[in-house]
């Protein structure tokens, strides 16, 4: 029989890594979606402008969208309560793929400032570290084995049609 700690540790651990994966998946890609967007004078000159943030600028940048987008999330949770399911997901993942698009962006930006802080220099590349094992972990999965595999079957048939 499992022990509480391990059912618990599970629980947490399997939402997490979902997420994870997520962001893991969208980042990148969504990262180069907005620098595109850098070809454009007045967003290069916004990016321009972020870039030369002092510290606590940069983190004010930083964290924003994660608290401009916790009342869409939270309206979202309203819509599935309300008996609205699919739409409180549609809007759920826009927020998820509008949040995980600009704080990979803003990111890129604002990291060389915000390592100025020794507690952001410190604490990041632990994160880092655990993030990756987790990520690590996830990829070595049979589930996500399986899933890459279909993937690939997929891929290779839309390639075919």
């Amino acid at each position: 029989m499992k022990s509480i700690k391990t059912v618990l540790h599970n629980l947490f651990v399997a939402p997490l890594a979902l997420l994870l994966v997520f962001e893991e998946w969208g980042w990148e890609p969504l990262s180069r979606g907005l620098t595109r967007l850098a070809r454009l004078p007045l967003w290069a000159g916004v990016e321009r402008t972020i870039q030369r943030l002092p510290p606590w600028g940069a983190l004010l940048v930083f964290v924003g969208p994660v608290l401009a987008l916790l009342p869409v999330k939270l309206l979202a949770l309203y819509l599935f309560g309300a008996g609205r399911p699919l739409m409180g997901l549609t809007l759920l993942v826009a927020a998820k793929l509008l949040g995980t698009a600009a704080m990979a962006r803003l990111f890129q930006l604002t990291q060389p400032t915000l390592m100025q802080y020794r507690w952001f220099a410190r604490l990041y590349p632990r994160w880092k570290s655990w993030k990756d094992g987790v990520t690590s972990w996830i990829r070595a999965s049979r589930a996500w084995q399986q899933a890459r595999a279909i993937k690939v079957r997929v891929k290779a048939w839309w390639r075919s049609v």
